[in-house]
């Protein structure tokens, strides 16, 4: 109860702040809104006079930096999707990508000593001031007595407690929406929370994000389509993570936009690539691709950085998104709704001839358009609309990839405003169904079966061990397992040891498959 309260009050926080910077109503945005939430707004001004710096986006921004790391992730998120935001706004939240504001030296030096038992001093030459300050850790750059320069990164002091106090917030939000607005419930509010949560919080154990690292180090080796740098294991704890420095140009930089020896056509082509083959062919992805997370090496690589978040795939959901994109790729809309209905994401009682028709309204008039021409927004919005009609709830374990697509495609529209999302996919998505609809997929079907069956027959022993037990049991009259509805009625016939005996190899037998299947 008292943790509610806290819960509440929180929120009423959050709305204060946002009316103190004039985010909640904008005054630039005020006539595009219905006139009662122009009048809140309007009243809502009054207390925001003198506090009005900057356009929306840069006051937006002041906003989510005061209310806090989960806030600033949300504000992050947005900065990318300049085609479907304002550009202005989306450029004035841009700073929250690398510029949030550092925590003291002091305290990071602090926290290097607490985590190591030693001084900083024991591992490094040198430790530089912060160089990279996001809502969740900020990053040094150290010398090492052997010579290689590191990147140092620290937690920010009591993140976990902040972290969890601003998704409660959220978490508050989410069931009153869930409560007050029944047609957002296919939407699932709270499940999307919940799953956003964990990913959160699992960002706060830097030995998790160096699991990550570590593993996306072997996919980009095999993909050949970004660097990962270097983890040096020995001197990664839960609040520290040290890793390879790796020098070159950030994508939130304005160098990035203007430099001419940049291949930025091409690095946008990578940015989906990159997304796209991992996602397809290791069922992993990097989840949390703003500019802030990417830079550019000497070399003209693209270099992921920050891999506090880590998305996951099923086979399921793999094979899912194959069909769709390839679906849109082929234009074949039927397609699409059939995979829609088979894996259950529209109800069965709806048509699947109306909803690859619907799906058709969508598609055509953004095929082959250049970025530039095609309004994101828009397009988001007839989505949702066709959810809505045909009764589609939003799935949670998809939620990591649909924010990360939007990302990268954010990111690579910024670099190349002719980006062809559909023309950088391509290669990917057909390789992949190559392999789905190739020999290769039948292939690993059928070694999966042969596993499942090979420790199936494994158990086999156990479980005719078993029948011949209860036979003999049956034999001896140990048991009975007939109904004795008249007592002074035979114990039992002849064929019911023979039934029951072979309802239980039945059972011993299915008993034994489960068992190779798990």
């Amino acid at each position: 109860m008292i943790k509610s309260v806290a819960t509440f009050f929180r929120l009423m926080r959050t709305g204060w702040v946002l009316i103190r910077h004039d985010s909640l109503v904008p005054v630039e945005y005020a006539p595009l809104v219905p006139w009662p939430v122009r009048v809140v707004g309007g009243i809502s001004r009054i207390f925001s006079i003198g506090n009005r710096k900057g356009n929306a986006g840069e006051r937006f921004a002041s906003a989510l930096e005061d209310l806090g790391p989960a806030y600033i992730k949300f504000g992050q998120i947005l900065s990318t999707r300049g085609d479907m935001f304002d550009p202005e706004f989306a450029e004035g939240l841009s700073r929250l990508k690398d510029k949030v504001p550092p925590f003291p030296m002091e305290k990071a030096e602090a926290m290097i000593a607490q985590e190591w038992g030693v001084p900083w001093t024991t591992h490094l030459k040198s430790l530089s001031e912060p160089v990279a300050a996001a809502s969740v850790a900020q990053v040094h750059k150290g010398v090492m007595h052997s010579g290689e320069t590191v990147a140092v990164k620290v937690l920010r002091p009591n993140i976990q407690r902040r972290m969890t106090r601003d998704m409660d917030v959220i978490q508050l939000v989410a069931d009153l929406a869930h409560k007050v607005v029944p047609s957002l419930r296919r939407l699932r509010p709270k499940d999307f929370v919940k799953e956003a949560r964990r990913a959160v919080m699992l960002e706060l154990d830097l030995r998790l994000e160096a699991a990550a690292q570590s593993e996306l180090t072997e996919v980009s080796e095999e993909t050949g389509l970004f660097r990962v740098p270097t983890l040096y294991w020995d001197l990664v704890g839960k609040n520290i993570l040290v890793s390879e420095w790796i020098d070159g140009v950030y994508f939130s930089s304005p160098e990035m936009l203007t430099n001419p020896e940049i291949d930025r056509i091409g690095l946008a082509r990578k940015v989906i690539q990159s997304f796209l083959a991992s996602t397809f062919n290791f069922g992993v992805f990097h989840a949390d691709m703003h500019e802030g997370n990417l830079i550019v090496d000497k070399d003209g690589n693209l270099v992921l950085l920050d891999f506090g978040i880590l998305g996951r795939l099923g086979e399921e959901e793999i094979r899912f998104e194959i069909d769709t994109l390839y679906g849109f790729l082929q234009r074949d809309y039927y397609k699409i709704a059939k995979v829609h209905f088979d894996i259950g994401y529209v109800p069965p009682h709806h048509s699947l001839e109306e909803f690859a028709s619907a799906l058709r309204a969508v598609g055509e008039p953004i095929f082959g358009k250049k970025a530039e021409d095609v309004s994101m927004a828009k397009v988001l919005m007839q989505l949702l609309e066709i959810t809505e009609i045909f009764d589609m709830e939003m799935q949670p374990q998809l939620i990591l990839l649909q924010k990360t697509m939007m990302q990268a495609e954010g990111v690579a529209r910024r670099l190349d405003p002719n980006f062809d999302m559909w023309d950088a996919a391509r290669p990917i998505v057909e390789k992949a169904v190559r392999r789905e609809l190739g020999p290769e997929r039948y292939i690993n079907d059928l070694l999966d079966g042969l596993e499942r069956t090979g420790k199936t027959l494994r158990t086999l022993p156990d479980a005719t061990d078993n029948i011949a037990r209860l036979a003999q049991a049956w034999a001896d009259g140990d048991i009975d397992l007939s109904p004795q509805k008249d007592p002074v009625a035979p114990k039992r016939s002849v064929m019911k040891p023979v039934a029951y005996l072979g309802a239980g190899a039945v059972i011993a037998l299915g008993s034994a498959w489960a068992a190779g299947q798990f």
